[in-house]
């Protein structure tokens, strides 16, 4: 089941809210990897979309445990830290997401870094612990 998000910090995964996350992942030696990435929610979930053969996207496939801390753009002592598990990734939507998380971020309707033949997959992760800042 998955950790519930605090009602005093829902509003950082609001759609007009345009905080980062710093997702990290675990490297095949077990190091911390650290990356700022978009993101978005379905129902209890958090999604966060990459190009296969990022070093985030092996990571995840590989080592589903991640974490994120979310900042408020106005506070960034005011903060969510997430401890997750990636449930599903998903190429199928992908492009349109990244497209969609443009608009959110940049004001772009389309994700204006996209390469011929890149493949975009979105992670879903699953809250298994969340932790507030005061």
């Amino acid at each position: 089941m998955a950790a519930k998000i605090s009602e005093s910090h829902r509003d950082l995964l609001r759609e007009d809210t345009r905080a980062i996350a710093y997702l990290a992942t675990l490297m095949a030696d077990g190091t911390p990897q650290v990356t700022p990435v978009w993101f978005d929610t379905e129902a209890d979930l958090i999604r966060v979309n990459t190009a296969r053969g990022r070093t985030k996207d092996r990571n995840m496939t590989a080592r589903p445990s991640v974490a994120l801390a979310i900042a408020d753009p106005k506070d960034p002592y005011r903060y969510l830290q997430v401890r997750g598990t990636v449930v599903e990734a998903r190429e199928e939507g992908a492009a349109e997401h990244i497209d969609k998380l443009a608009g959110k971020y940049t004001g772009d309707p389309h994700y204006r870094w996209a390469t011929p033949g890149m493949i975009r997959v979105i992670y879903y992760i699953r809250p298994d612990s969340v932790n507030c800042s005061a």
